[in-house]
């Protein structure tokens, strides 16, 4: 097709005959439902539910897929049709993809030691479909996933397989502006003087960031500023690839840093490629000019 999409009644027709055909072999989840793998669950999402905990706990439900995850070096075997239909969509100019969205099911609640399986099938394909990605078709296969047998819930994931809308050249957009008021007006005035101020409590000493009319530990209203020394740490970080915002070229690294005087800030770090941005990282306080109207407080990451 000389990768300019096919579009007409044959070929859909040929798409939806996909369609309650298997997407991947059945499966057996590598370990039963246990106590471990909900306790870590629980305490990554802050979960502090009791219903996960104690003789008749069970696990909570938005783990279901956590179940049937095969793990980095063991993928599920994909079918035929699934391979089949994702060649169709590729050779017929539909090469891109991306994750749109998933849904989850619950029909009854998983318990440790419940042994679990799984199958799925092509559930549907869509019509052809305009989305600001591009035209393109979106494919949704359904997991169910069992317990002794028995249905326990559902899991639906939809990807989006779409031909890249062209698009034309634009003036090259300008980084958004910040939000000043008179709560912080302060600091953004010594950020145009390539200073750095923190404020400080002049009624028990605390340090504060970002800037705010009162002490949250104390709650005095009056305070005056310390000129930050620029050493710092990445304490946290991400590394935004998608979605793609004007005036910004992913992939970069945005930053938790936490300043020697122990207040931390978000900035981007720069100086050093993304993939090699690490916490405990030391960094160094910049001024990077974006435009005749922009100057930003960013952090030089400084390697060993």
């Amino acid at each position: 097709m000389n990768g300019e999409p096919e579009v007409h009644e044959e070929f859909e027709a040929r798409l939806k005959a996909y369609e309650g055909r298997p997407a991947a072999a059945t499966g057996v989840g590598r370990d039963p439902v246990n106590e471990p793998m909900i306790r870590h669950w629980c305490e990554a999402m802050g979960d502090t539910s009791p219903a996960y905990t104690g003789p008749d706990a069970i696990a909570p439900p938005t783990m279901l897929q956590a179940w049937t995850m095969a793990g980095l070096s063991h993928r599920p075997e994909r079918t035929a049709a699934y391979d089949e239909l994702l060649r169709l969509l590729d050779e017929s100019g539909y090469d891109a993809v991306v994750a749109t969205d998933c849904e989850q099911e619950y029909l009854r609640p998983l318990r440790p030691g419940d042994e679990i399986t799984f199958d799925s099938v092509i559930e549907s394909v869509s019509d052809l479909k305009t989305t600001k990605l591009g035209a393109g078709h979106f494919v949704t296969t359904r997991t169910d996933i069992r317990a002794g047998g028995e249905l326990a819930g559902t899991h639906r994931f939809r990807i989006l397989k779409y031909a890249p809308a062209r698009r034309s050249r634009r003036p090259k957009e300008l980084r958004p502006r910040p939000v000043i008021n008179r709560d912080n007006a302060g600091f953004w005035e010594g950020v145009a003087r390539h200073e750095l101020l923190i404020q400080r409590c002049t009624g028990c000493g605390d340090l504060r960031f970002p800037w705010l009319p009162g002490c949250n530990s104390c709650g005095c209203l009056e305070w005056d500023t310390v000129e930050a020394s620029g050493e710092g740490t990445v304490y946290s970080y991400v590394v935004m690839h998608h979605p793609p915002f004007p005036a910004f070229e992913p992939p970069y690294a945005v930053g938790l840093i936490e300043l020697a005087e122990g207040v931390r800030m978000v900035s981007n770090v720069v100086g050093v490629p993304y993939d090699k941005v690490r916490i405990g990282m030391p960094v160094r306080l910049e001024f990077r000019r974006y435009d005749d109207a922009l100057v930003l407080p960013v952090f030089q990451g400084v390697t060993r």
